[in-house]
């Protein structure tokens, strides 16, 4: 399997697939390059696909102490085995570690987002747990059920109820081995407020996408997002939810990563609903190990 050096010197694994303008997938919580499999198998088609474990899962390697600029200095060894420059994919909170690293000057091309999870601002300013410190005690002592379920509920938003019946799913220990990942997902998703500053900054092409069938406030951060960002567009997929469909999203990124002059900033669509604090309850086996 094909690995790059990240500048601590962690490995980092990847899949290549296909021939054309290079792409990275970036995928989210509980989830390695598996979870991105089916997507970059469809756009190996038109591009070629760099499909990777984030660092601590997969068979990529882990060095501590965790930091968001050691996962964008991955990003960018990436970015330099592609050759120098890359479109980049975010899924979940994957999103947010590509628009980290758009922000901090990495040679991204275009960036698309589907689903990012940021919570639009509605004028309350809520105190926010600090999710990362209560991960590390649970995964310090061997608790890494306990912070599987911690994540699912307090920060995916799970019914408590339907977690209960997912312990005995099949999947359940492979989420238990990446548990400790969930810190450093905690870590980079923070409070999960829309980054308005981050995104005025930003002026490469930049998709947002959300599932119509996904949870309001998914189409809400969309909107917001899209329309922070000066080369930004958002797009609603009827009928999708967090999932990612490959057949329906993958034209889309298709079209997005092909066009040429970029597309007006912040193209709308008509949503209501109120932001919410959680971001559904679909969980899916190894393959696509989390909705987050």
């Amino acid at each position: 399997m094909p690995q790059v050096l990240s500048k601590d010197g962690t490995s980092i694994a990847f899949d290549r697939l296909g021939e054309g303008p290079p792409v990275i997938l970036v995928v989210g919580a509980f989830s390695a390059r598996a979870t991105g499999a089916p997507l970059a198998t469809f756009l190996a088609r038109s591009f070629t696909v760099f499909n990777y474990d984030r660092r601590g899962r997969g068979a990529s390697g882990d060095t501590l102490p965790y930091a968001v600029d050691r996962e964008v200095e991955d990003l960018a060894a990436l970015i330099a085995e592609a050759g120098g420059a890359a479109a980049v994919f975010g899924y979940s909170s994957g999103a947010f570690l590509a628009l980290q690293a758009a922000a901090r000057g990495l040679a991204i091309t275009r960036l698309a987002l589907f689903e990012p999870p940021y919570l639009a601002d509605t004028g309350e300013h809520l105190e926010s747990p600090d999710h990362a410190a209560v991960l590390a005690e649970l995964i310090a002592t061997g608790r890494r059920g306990d912070a599987v379920e911690y994540f699912q509920t307090q920060i995916v938003g799970i019914p408590e109820e339907i977690v209960v019946q997912l312990r005995l799913a099949p999947f359940r220990p492979a989420l238990e081995a990446i548990a400790h990942t969930l810190v450093y997902e905690a870590t980079l998703l923070g409070d999960r407020s829309l980054p308005t500053e981050l995104a005025r900054a930003l002026t490469i092409p930049t998709l947002v996408v959300a599932g119509g069938a996904s949870m309001p406030f998914m189409r809400v951060t969309a909107h917001a997002l899209a329309n922070g960002l000066p080369s930004g567009q958002a797009q609603v997929l009827e009928g999708q939810t967090h999932d990612i469909e490959p057949a329906v999203l993958g034209p889309v990124l298709e079209a997005f990563l092909t066009q040429h002059p970029a597309s007006p900033a912040g193209s709308a669509f008509a949503d209501t609903s109120p932001p919410s604090t959680g971001w559904g309850t679909q969980t899916v086996a190894p393959s696509g190990l989390s909705p987050a």
